[in-house]
């Protein structure tokens, strides 16, 4: 018995290495698990784009499967096979962009699939830490968003606009000057891309507002509307980060309804957070905020490596724990679908590429390795293998053997 089901468990295991180094496109939006509610089966569910995997995940399918880990090697191909983020750091020159983006978009055209893109090339981005890199200037930033918005086009896509643009701003890490030179920029920099993404018949923008273990409501509010939030469908939340859903979709009601009043003339100070009593929170937006969620700005969240929420590291052993940076023993997070239940959430996306490192890090000690990991880490957008393998193992829900 047991000797047949390790046959019937390699056979899944090789078929599946087998499907996806043929370029089998894996299934794409599919909807969560049961028990969303009565409103998650009205909402129309969009399928969304499988981009290709990191070629580095292919390589531990394949050395998974060798060694016999079949159970494995089928999660780490199902994790590859779900519809996930393409990201576009501006590497390269501006015609190859447009190449790529046309490919992207195209590719998805022809599997009726909505791709995300995450475009990630803001000067300054990450505050020149692990993903440091983006735009030499202005100008330059300029230029790249519209070769982007030629390779787009009038085909659809979805638009995860520069993570951490807003949320870490060149004021936030000491990079600006007494003038706020660079931070003026950096909100000229996304208004631009706004204003040009936005005026496509087929794209719709997000922006980035962190997550609700960072900035106060009433603080990320204000640089929303400033960044032209207003011309957008609204906002995304976690991207590359751990926080929980339940945390998350709490945190994107305050930040919508925060926003409606603000962009109506009301004080974004007097707007509740994430820290306020919940009833006396439910109390202020049924007082300040329209009952119709169409009128309101909507957002995503990312639930790509989500599913056990954060990490707690003991900050008395790491100066700098670094909770954002390959955490350890996470798991995946919901399934992307944009039937999500909640009228305000568009929907739950994979934005950051599970199984690709946030970065070398280091937690505040000389390293060079991980100390809670014991090993260097691979710099940030390389893939990690057993980072990968956590993330499969502890998958909430489960990934399906």
């Amino acid at each position: 018995m047991h000797r047949r089901r390790r046959g019937a468990l390699a056979a899944a295991g090789t078929a599946a290495v087998l499907g996806l180094l043929a370029g089998t496109p894996g299934t794409a939006g599919a909807a969560d698990t049961a028990g969303e509610g009565e409103r998650n089966r009205k909402q129309r569910e969009t399928r969304l784009y499988v981009p290709p995997a990191n070629p580095d995940a292919h390589q531990q399918i394949r050395e998974l499967v060798k060694a016999g880990k079949y159970r494995d090697a089928v999660g780490v191909a199902r994790m590859i096979g779900t519809p996930q983020a393409v990201w576009f750091d501006g590497k390269g020159d501006d015609t190859r962009i447009r190449d790529e983006i046309r490919r992207t978009v195209k590719d998805a055209a022809r599997r009726n699939a909505l791709p995300v893109l995450a475009l990630y090339n803001v000067p300054g981005r990450d505050c020149s830490q692990y993903s440091a890199g983006g735009a030499a200037n202005t100008a330059e930033y300029k230029a790249w968003i519209e070769e982007v918005a030629r390779g787009i086009g009038h085909r659809k896509a979805l638009v995860v606009l520069e993570p951490d643009s807003l949320a870490l701003l060149p004021s936030d890490c000491g990079q600006d000057d007494d003038e706020g030179t660079l931070t003026a920029a950096r909100y000229e920099e996304i208004g631009h891309a706004v204003d040009t993404l936005t005026a496509l018949p087929g794209t719709t923008v997000y922006l980035d507002a962190g997550h609700s273990n960072w900035h106060s409501v009433n603080a990320i509010v204000p640089r929303l509307v400033e960044a032209g939030v207003a011309k957008t469908r609204g906002f995304y939340l976690n991207a590359s980060n751990y926080r929980s859903d339940d945390e998350l979709d709490w945190y994107g009601k305050l930040v919508s309804g925060c926003l409606e009043h603000t962009l109506d003339g009301g004080d974004p100070a007097s707007c509740p957070n994430q820290w306020w009593d919940e009833d006396d929170a439910r109390a202020w937006l049924d007082e300040n905020v329209t009952a119709d969620p169409s009128d309101q700005p909507h957002f995503v969240t990312d639930t790509s490596r989500n599913g056990r929420g954060p990490w707690y590291p003991d900050t008395d052993q790491y100066p700098d724990p670094q909770d954002w940076c390959n955490p350890p023993d996470r798991g995946l997070g919901k399934r992307p679908t944009t039937r999500t239940g909640d009228p305000l959430n568009d929907a739950r996306l994979w934005i950051k590429i599970p199984g690709e490192s946030d970065g070398e890090c280091l937690r505040g000690t000389e390293g060079p390795e991980d100390p809670v990991r014991g090993t260097v880490d691979p710099p940030a957008g390389h893939w990690f293998p057993e980072q990968a393998l956590e993330l499969v193992r502890n998958a909430e829900p489960a990934i399906r053997p």
